[in-house]
């Protein structure tokens, strides 16, 4: 089930929650803003993802209003009921969790793009429930930048391997690639790496460039890195709570 609606406490509590996004959402277009300048580029450049895990639907509503259109969900059970509600607006899903293979015809009914593809088995299964819903789903090679699979990622040498599973699996388009900087690395060095394989994938499928890198933490770094793609939480919502089940 999604988390508790906000507008069940009532329209000014709506009200409020609203101005608090909406001056949330201005901060992080200014530091967006100057990461950019710093890192001569331009701000247009750049597709911010509101990853609304654990939030309700009607934050997503209110952030879309207020002009955010892609959103990122990391568990298929809240993402799935939220893409259902909110069927009416225009959104683009990603998700962006780690994606078991028995979770992939939910995911492929939904999302527009999946962060998480990391192994040739999830393509199979990925690409066969894309051609059985009649979609096309964008699919983003996961990386491992140090290596320890168990967060999820391919380790740097397979990552061509993974990607030319995708190019080839009809329902599926190769867009490019995804990574965490690892715990006890440098954000800046790990999206360096990152950067080194987005162009080994883009030799593989040439408009294959998005590089989804950096999180409230360090978007700078993964601007400056080359990243198209950010994926915002905690500096857009706030702290993230359990969601109410």
């Amino acid at each position: 089930m999604c988390p508790t609606s906000s507008s069940d406490l009532g329209p000014g509590t709506a009200d409020m929650r609203r101005d608090q996004l909406a001056a949330s959402l201005a901060e992080l277009a200014r530091r967006v803003d100057k990461a950019c300048n710093a890192a001569g580029r331009a701000s247009s450049e750049i597709t911010l993802i509101a990853v609304t895990k654990t939030y309700p639907s009607a934050d997503v509503a209110a952030l879309r209003g207020l002009g955010v259109t892609d959103f990122g969900e990391n568990r298929d059970q809240e993402a799935a009921p939220k893409a259902a509600a909110l069927a009416g607006l225009d959104i683009t899903w990603h998700f962006i969790g780690q994606l078991q293979t028995n979770k992939a015809a939910s995911v492929a009914s939904y999302a527009h793009v999946v962060h998480s593809v990391d192994r040739i088995r999830l393509v199979r299964h990925l690409g066969a429930a894309a051609r059985s819903a009649g979609r096309q789903v964008t699919c983003l090679v996961q990386v491992s930048i140090d290596g320890d699979t168990e967060r999820g990622g391919v380790p740097v040498p397979g990552v061509p391997q993974v990607a030319e599973s995708i190019e080839a699996e009809a329902g599926l388009v190769l867009g490019g690639v995804m990574a965490v900087a690892p715990l006890g690395m440098a954000p800046a060095a790990a999206f360096e790496v990152l950067r080194g394989c987005s162009g080994a994938v883009r030799e593989i499928r040439p408009d294959a460039a998005i590089i989804s890198a950096g999180m409230s933490a360090d978007l700078e770094e993964a601007v400056a890195a080359g990243a198209t793609h950010l994926r915002i939480g905690t500096a857009l919502l706030g702290d993230r709570k359990p969601a109410v089940r």
